[in-house]
């Protein structure tokens, strides 16, 4: 669907390059809830597959791109899979614990008549004696002192209370390639039949884990790319392998937090912002970023300074979850988030550093490169990439420059995929050698762009052929 024939609202120059993901739940579950979060600054829209019906993911998807083409702005939906996401079942009241206390667990235990807590997840035939079995976010540490029957014995190493839900944490288990569950494959298959730009994999541990959701993608006929949400120890020792091998990175920060340790994640975080610039692969910054801003309509001057550090080094997405999803002000939230982004971009321009790597060798790697330089050399006013599957916007973009990015695209799915790349502004327009002089000819009647802009331009000769960027062009508009 061509969501871009409606002019864009403001200048080129007043685009936010940092991008905007609202997850969509109760909170915004309606036709005129998602307008309001697009036309707040949302550039991604997430579906929690952790919660909902089918029904209900269907119509949220026409919503989206009834109000995406509404409003004229390309927008991604990511389908966010629940993953081997550990939590315990249901039981009354609260447990609480105490430390040297044994405690038992079981996959759909009754613990009413058997005094053994359930679990949602079989994980009793990956886990291994002393190893350590998180609770509650970390609250509860324990140590597994052994496993037999399915069932898994603990000791406890500190007081608290257990709760139904509460999740668990296995930072030391090896779930030796089993990260998708039965529930996952069946919303994959049940994803390929819908309008998905992405598929989010939870809790991945390898690059293999991305290979094998890539071959079910492919084999169901699936457009969408996969987005590896980085939040177990496992994936940061295969980080680099990871990046290179997923199309987009998300920094997971809940779980990854109790995974690892919370003084790590920053460090973490600026890591794989680092890796996603060199191997031109986007990252999202997530979890708890306006937390307050769920019952509050205020954020606290900590959760600002983290939105404004995730756009300071560089960050291609920061994400909104409970926020949106099921807080009371969600469409502030975005609004928020969109105000300290353009602060931020406006007063402390974005400087990384982009350390080249031997395999980014070659023509692409080369052009794009020259076209930033170019681009800063002329005082241009925008960069227009033409591209038929996203990757020479996507290289561009990883080298964050100043220049605003425009990509011009015949794929309707590429044009949504590029709503999450750093400051990228994505526009679907028919395969043709002069598709980028037409579509800023018509930015300029739109008063998008100028009277005197410059243009630079990186395109190929032969328009709409994969990988054949080869030509720079200079244009003054008249």
């Amino acid at each position: 669907m061509d969501t871009t024939k409606v002019p864009p609202k403001v200048a080129v120059s007043d685009f936010k390059k940092t991008k905007i993901i609202a997850t969509v739940g109760p909170s915004t579950n309606s036709y005129e809830a998602i307008l309001a979060l697009i036309k707040a600054g949302a550039n991604g829209l997430r579906l929690n597959f952790s919660h909902g019906t089918y029904e209900e993911r269907i119509q949220q998807i026409k919503w989206i791109r009834k109000a995406s083409k509404e409003y004229g702005k390309p927008v991604a939906i990511i389908q966010d899979l629940h993953g081997p996401k550990m939590q315990l079942g249901s039981f009354d009241g609260v447990v609480p614990v105490q430390t040297g206390q044994n405690l038992r667990f079981k996959f759909g235990a009754d613990y009413e008549r058997s005094n053994i807590l359930p679990v949602q997840y079989d994980f009793s035939k990956y886990v291994k004696r002393g190893q350590k079995l998180l609770l509650y976010d970390g609250k509860i540490r324990t140590t597994i002192t052994s496993i037999k029957d399915g069932v898994v014995y603990v000791t406890v190493e500190n007081d608290g209370v257990l709760i139904k839900g509460k999740g668990i944490n296995l930072p030391e288990t090896d779930f030796q390639g089993d990260v998708l569950t039965d529930r996952d494959r069946k919303d994959i298959a049940f994803g390929s039949t819908q309008d998905f730009d992405y598929v989010a994999q939870s809790f991945v541990q390898t690059s293999e884990d991305i290979k094998k959701l890539r071959t079910i993608l492919h084999n169901l006929g699936s457009k969408a790319k996969i987005i590896a949400k980085v939040e177990t120890k496992a994936a940061i020792d295969n980080l680099e392998l990871i990046t290179k091998e997923t199309d987009v990175i998300m920094v997971a920060r809940g779980d990854l937090a109790v995974e690892t340790s919370p003084e790590s994640v920053p460090i973490m975080q600026r890591r794989m912002i680092g890796l996603g610039m060199q191997y031109a692969k986007p990252v999202i910054v997530a979890t708890q970023m306006l937390a307050t801003m769920t019952e509050s309509p205020e954020p606290t001057r900590a959760e600002v300074s983290d939105v404004a550090t995730a756009v300071l080094v560089g960050a291609d997405c920061v994400m909104l979850s409970e926020e949106t999803a099921a807080g009371k002000y969600p469409i502030e939230a975005v609004k928020v988030m969109k105000r300290v982004i353009k602060y931020t971009e406006e007063n402390a321009p974005i400087k990384p550093l982009f350390t080249e790597l031997v395999e980014n060798t070659g023509r692409q790697n080369a052009i794009c490169s020259a076209v930033i330089s170019l681009a800063r050399e002329v005082g241009a006013t925008v960069i227009v990439a033409e591209t038929k599957s996203g990757a020479t916007a996507l290289q561009i973009s990883s080298r964050r420059p100043d220049t605003p990015i425009i990509a011009v695209t015949s794929q309707a799915h590429v044009c949504n995929q590029l709503a999450i790349a750093y400051g990228t502004k994505s526009f679907v327009r028919p395969d043709n050698k002069f598709a980028a002089t037409k579509l800023t000819d018509w930015l300029r009647k739109s008063r998008v762009l100028s009277k005197g802009d410059v243009i630079v331009t990186a395109s190929g000769q032969h328009a709409g052929i994969v990988g054949t960027t080869d030509t720079i062009k200079v244009r003054i508009l008249e």
